[in-house]
């Protein structure tokens, strides 16, 4: 699919909603550049926990913030990007447990977010990007024509994200899932910078009975809308 209107697309929403697939497979058919905003925090927290970072110490975390550098390569045949952290290719190193029980915590941090803000701006200066996270269409991209708040069942997202997980290590527990994904949800909507919220012209996807393509046919459908196609 063409176009010569090129925007921002923000899509925001819990985790384990499947914010990343439905981005991915939208740049892919549109073209665009996918931008995983979530991968930059969990890239930021493996260099805190590297680097024996504690959150209390806000001057050393400051100054380990000037010694991250993160670079993302769109894969689109692979339907993913690649991320890394000072040139190391940490692309499933990020999406381990410990650092999915930290993330929400480290992205929380006003200078954290505000380091990484200011990068995914820069990103989507040009247009193009389609973006996932928890503040995209709220902080990062506020003009986005076209922006979509994804959610689905705790019981939903629970079966995909320990689908996901058990792969990589299959001693983990359901329950061991459930956890992280209430504390995550708990902490992404009460931190005091930039909570998780719906945009005020945000189009709601709850996709707890949907196919991927389903999905993905509605967003096209959506975006058709507003560029006038």
């Amino acid at each position: 699919m063409e176009t010569h209107k090129k925007i921002n697309i923000a899509i925001d929403g819990y985790s384990s909603c499947g914010k990343s697939t439905i981005a991915k497979g939208l740049a892919k058919v549109l073209g665009y550049t996918y931008i995983d905003s979530g991968a930059m925090y969990r890239a930021i927290t493996l260099y805190f926990i590297e680097q024996g970072i504690d959150l209390a110490d806000k001057a050393r975390m400051q100054e380990a913030l000037q010694h991250i550098q993160i670079r993302m390569e769109n894969r689109p045949e692979l339907l993913q990007s690649l991320v890394y952290l000072n040139g190391r290719d940490v692309s499933a190193r990020i999406r381990d447990l410990d650092i999915a029980n930290v993330v929400s915590e480290v992205a929380a941090i006003r200078e954290v977010r505000t380091f990484a803000v200011a990068l995914q701006q820069a990103m989507g200066r040009q247009g193009g990007v389609v973006m996932d996270g928890r503040d995209v269409g709220t902080v990062i991209f506020p003009d986005a024509p076209l922006k979509i708040f994804m959610t689905a069942s705790e019981e939903v997202r629970v079966q995909r994200r320990y689908l996901e997980m058990s792969a990589a290590r299959p001693d983990i527990t359901m329950e061991e899932v459930r956890d992280n994904i209430r504390h995550r949800d708990h902490i992404d909507t009460t931190r005091e910078q930039d909570p998780l919220t719906k945009a005020a012209d945000a189009l709601v996807l709850d996709n707890s009975h949907m196919t991927r393509e389903q999905q993905l046919e509605l967003v096209l459908q959506w975006y058709r809308k507003v560029v006038g196609q």
